[in-house]
């Protein structure tokens, strides 16, 4: 997967910068979010808890995608503004301690 940004404006009445970017993925599938949330980071030296993937469009027929991240500025302008559903997408999931509550139990 390759990140290519093409738009970057920052935005100071909502303490962010705004990128718009395509992701080209010749041979995969599309991307998860969090995948190009990690490339994204890379790319731009922000910090992961203030940067978030809005939306990954995939072009039809293309292995091609068009997306829209924001970096904000500080985590209370981030929390502010953003709406729960895309906070939600955006969070690492949590690792459950599956295989040692199993162990104990058969013992």
């Amino acid at each position: 997967m390759e990140i290519e940004i093409f738009e970057q404006k920052e935005n100071k009445l909502l303490d962010r910068t705004e990128v718009k970017f395509y992701c080209l993925y010749e041979g995969e599938a599309t991307p998860k979010i969090l995948d190009v949330k990690s490339k994204l980071v890379a790319l731009l030296d922000s910090d992961k808890e203030l940067l978030v993937v809005d939306t990954v469009k995939p072009h039809y027929g293309e292995p091609k995608a068009l997306g829209y991240a924001k970096v904000y500025d500080s985590a209370e302008a981030l929390k502010s503004i953003e709406k729960v559903n895309v906070l939600a997408k955006n969070e690492e999931p949590e690792e459950a301690p599956a295989e040692e509550d199993d162990a104990e139990a058969e013992e």
